[in-house]
């Protein structure tokens, strides 16, 4: 089960971007940025709903899209596989990030419910965020998310951020 923050408006199984693979294991949860500035969370899971036409054969989803305004959209089950990280896909969760400009830089909502997400994601699968945690780019060399490939420094600090959360919410539970 997922957080109450997180709405499920989960994809439609088809071949473009729900393909209903079972995800066998969960090494690390890959961060994405969505390239495509100002756009909301909902349009970016409409966008991948409507590869399920199968019109543009284009291979794309996420198990999650975090919002410009921190809100959270479930649109793949932790049971499947996205089609969002090469070669990962088999073993990774996927975190596509809406960010307002073209730098790629997260706002400061949509920053928090990433580390919240995150976090939650790594306790719940006993991944540590210095090594479970990667983006995009780790795995392909493709400049996403672009802002935090570009500024080594706000990376570390995303993954510091994560892992401070982590801490919190463990301590906050006990």
């Amino acid at each position: 089960e997922v957080p109450d923050y997180v709405q499920a408006d989960l994809l439609t199984v088809n071949p473009w971007s729900r393909p209903g693979t079972p995800l066998e294991k969960i090494d690390g949860i890959v961060i994405h940025y969505v390239g495509n500035p100002g756009t909301t969370a909902k349009a970016n899971r409409n966008y991948f709903e409507s590869l399920s036409s199968g019109e543009t054969e284009t291979y794309a989803s996420s198990h999650f899209i975090v919002g410009l305004e921190g809100e959270v959209i479930q649109c793949i089950p932790l049971t499947e596989i996205a089609y969002a990280s090469n070669s990962r896909n088999e073993d990774t969760v996927s975190i596509e990030v809406c960010h307002p400009d073209e730098t790629g830089e997260f706002g400061p909502e949509t920053y928090e419910s990433v580390v919240r997400l995150t976090a939650w994601l790594c306790d719940t699968f006993s991944l540590d965020s210095e090594t479970g945690v990667i983006r995009h780019y780790d795995v392909t060399g493709k400049y996403c998310p672009r802002y935090y490939v570009e500024n080594e420094d706000a990376w570390a600090a995303l993954r510091s951020d994560v892992s401070d959360r982590i801490a919190q919410d463990q301590a906050a539970a006990s």
